[in-house]
Formats: structure tokens, sequence, C-alpha cells
């Protein structure tokens, strides 16, 4: 869990006149509403609010996206709503390829409480401009579906409902909408005016994938109480080869510890690509636009060196879990792929790295060329003891000269650590 002097410490970069200024030059404005009214509106402390539906037990590194440009509003002296759809997420939002699977109350209830819990973690919520949690569930539930239809559904016109993306994009597919995820749209943007009415809440940030429903509440409160709101939507990140951005083999990179371990985190960030770092570093990170101008230079004059990719890679393990384990798992890294120790690991940090290697359970007493290939390092037991016999094999990082030479030395938990070269590396969990 993020430490609160973690929250402490944040600030923006003070060498940006504007808020807005700094949110463009981190790349994290991809639409608005009109720019001049926006800047002007956020002269002085307004409230504004971004959603996230309880899909899944956990946040995600594309949700962290929004929880930092949240927190960065809240910096610069602004009051930060933070909603979880407790209702909406009993519907779900239209994917622009199938109908969502509904969940059950209970376990969009639990989810409601998860999601809530890692809201505050990243946003501050004591002092002046403190953040303040809401649930959508609060009010939809007092609505019933004829008051609905009559108080909210009136003022939405089907056709330009329809010409929303998603919708269209279901429209033209064969598997088509329901009316429940048709009327997702609404039920957002009566949360809009339900902010705007109860707290004052005049600017919304989200998604640009979710911009059709963003306006949809900006809409409504224009219709009903006749007053002009502010919309903020950040760009959907891809990689520089094109690829959505926080998907790593089609699993997302969870902000709960126990889906994403705070190493596995710390080796997604190690490895984004040159071309991505700085992009990252702007978006994930509080540092400045000198310190990352530092960076850039040394990602161009020396990147085998990878000082960027280290630096993001502790910065944001230690802003979604703590700077004590983005420090174990920096350790765990340098200990596998590095020149540190393996036996100066403790075993629960050991034991999360190890997970994220390709590994076999096996007894005491395994030959190292049955190892190499019951884990998938050597092909045969002849390219094994090959292997053994060119010096390319380790076992906790010792050397194996004999290609008849059993594992008998373990680590912390009983556990082993066998390498084929420097980078092919595989874990051994020993019974116990």
């Amino acid at each position: 869990m993020a430490e609160k002097t973690t929250l402490r410490a944040q600030q923006n970069d003070a060498s940006f006149d504007h808020i807005i200024d700094e949110l463009q030059w981190r790349g994290l404005v991809a639409l608005s509403t009109d720019e001049a009214q926006l800047r002007e509106a956020l002269n002085t402390p307004i409230t504004f609010y971004c959603g996230f539906d309880p899909t899944a037990p956990s946040l995600h590194l594309g949700n962290l996206v929004q929880l930092l440009t949240m927190r960065r509003l809240q910096l610069a002296g602004h009051h930060p709503l933070a909603l979880v759809g407790g209702a909406t997420g009993l519907v779900g939002d239209p994917r622009p390829s199938a109908e969502r699977t509904l969940n059950d109350r209970e376990t969009v209830a639990s989810w409601v409480e998860k999601l809530a819990d890692q809201n505050r973690r990243f946003l501050d919520f004591e002092g002046e401009n403190k953040a303040q949690m809401v649930n959508n569930l609060d009010w939809t539930s007092k609505y019933s579906a004829i008051d609905f239809l009559r108080d909210i559904g009136k003022h939405y016109r089907v056709g330009k409902m329809l010409s929303k993306d998603a919708v269209s994009a279901r429209l033209n597919s064969d598997s088509g909408i329901s009316y429940t995820e048709f009327s997702y749209q609404i039920m957002q943007g009566l949360d809009f005016l339900e902010l705007y009415r109860g707290y004052n809440c005049v600017l919304q940030t989200g998604g640009s994938d979710q911009w059709g429903n963003l306006t949809s509440g900006a809409d409504l409160v224009h219709r009903v109480e006749g007053k002009g709101v502010h919309l903020v939507a950040t760009p959907l990140i891809t990689n520089s080869d094109g690829k959505k951005f926080g998907k790593s083999e089609g699993n997302a990179i969870w902000l709960d510890a126990e889906l994403t371990s705070p190493y596995a985190m710390y080796q997604y960030w190690l490895n984004v690509d040159d071309a991505d770092v700085i992009d990252r570093l702007k978006v994930f990170t509080f540092l400045s636009r000198a310190e990352i101008a530092s960076f850039e230079d040394q990602v161009r004059d020396e990147p085998f060196k990878r000082a960027a990719q280290k630096r993001l890679a502790v910065e944001v393990t230690e802003l979604i879990h703590s700077n004590a384990e983005a420090l174990a798992a920096e350790a765990a890294s340098s200990a596998l792929f590095g020149s540190g120790d393996l036996a100066e690991l403790d075993e629960k940090t050991l034991h999360s790295a190890l997970r994220e290697l390709p590994s076999i359970t096996c007894t005491e007493g395994i030959s190292v060329v049955s190892a190499l290939v019951e884990t998938g390092l050597a092909e045969s037991n002849g390219q094994a003891r090959r292997s053994i016999a060119q010096g390319s094999v380790s076992v906790n990082k010792i050397k194996v000269t004999d290609e008849n030479a059993l594992i008998d030395q373990y680590l912390a938990g009983k556990t082993a650590v066998l390498a084929r070269g420097k980078k092919s590396l595989a874990a051994l969990f020993f019974n116990k």
C-alpha cells in the first residue's frame, strides 16, 4: 500500500504557469471543451470528478492515468470527487465488440469497496481540498424506472445516442447492443448532473475512449440546469509499436499486489522501450520537466545504461505499492539479472520474483541436466550437457562445470535459480 509520505512529497512542476500547460506537456490532454474557458475556470479552485466502474476487483494501469491526472489537479488546488460506479458497474459501458457479462450485485458491491480503497492510495483525503469518495448507486437507486425515463430520459435524443462510437460500432456488428448497455450513457450523464447539483462539480475527466459518455453528462447539465461545464479527456496511451499500453500478453497490469506483484510491476517498467520511456516518465511520475530532460539526454547518449527505465521502475512501483516494495523489487531484479546477491533476498521478495520465471516443482537431488530440460531451458539432455561444457549454466549464480551435478544448494524457502546464459532463467521449487 502506498505510504502517506509519498503523497506528501508530490508536487506539480513550478516551471509551468498553469496546470493546463503541465497537463498538455505531459501528454494528458487529448480532448477538452473550450480551452480558454477551462483555463479561466481552473484559475480558482473548482470541484471535479472522474468515475471508475467496478468491472474487476482491481484498477489497472489505464486507470492510473486518470488517478494521476486527478492528483495533479488536486495539487493545483482543486477538489476531487472519486466516483466508484456501484450503479453503472451493474450495467457496464458498451465495448466495441460484444456485450459484457453482468456480474451479480454482491460481486459488484465487493469490487466497489476494493476500488474505493485503491483510490484512497493515490488521492489525499485530508486537508483543505481533500478528495471525497462518491458512489453513483446512492442517487441512481432512488429513481424508479418511470421517474428515470420521465426526468432524465426525456432529455436524450436517440439519434445522437446512436452516433456514439461504441454504440455505432456495436450496431454494425453481429452481436448488436442491448437496451441495457445502450442506456449506459444516460446513467453516466446522470452522474454529472447529480454531482453538479450536490457538490457544484463543474469538470469531469476521463479517457478519450469515454468521450461520448463524458459529453452525455455535460449536455445533460446544460439542458437541465442551463449551465456550461467542462471536460478533459486523456489520450489512450499506446506503445511505439502501436500496441495498447498496459497489456502484457493479453493481461492487464493490475494495481493490486495480489494480481500483479511489486516485482512484476517493477519489471514491467524496467522493460519499457527506449522510444516510450520519456513519455512514460511524463505521465506516470512527478519528476520535473528539467529532470525528465536529463533522462532524455541519457536515453539518447547512453541508452545501454537504461537509467530512465530504472528510475521509472522505482518511481512507479513506489507510487503504487511503497518505497520498501520498490527497493525490494529493485534488489530482486539486480540479484537475478545483475550483480546482486540472491542469498540476501528475503523469502517473500524472492518468491515474488521467482513466480515471474518459468518454473517447476521438483524433488531434492534432481540433476542439473534434468532441470534444464524440464524447465525448457534446454531442448534435450544432449543440449543441456553441451551448455554445461560451454560454461553457460549456473545454479544460484554459481557456475556448473560437472554435467552429472545434482542441485543440492537452496535459497530461501527451499528454492533455486537455474540459468542458461545471462537472460534465460527458471525457478525451481523443491518439495518440503
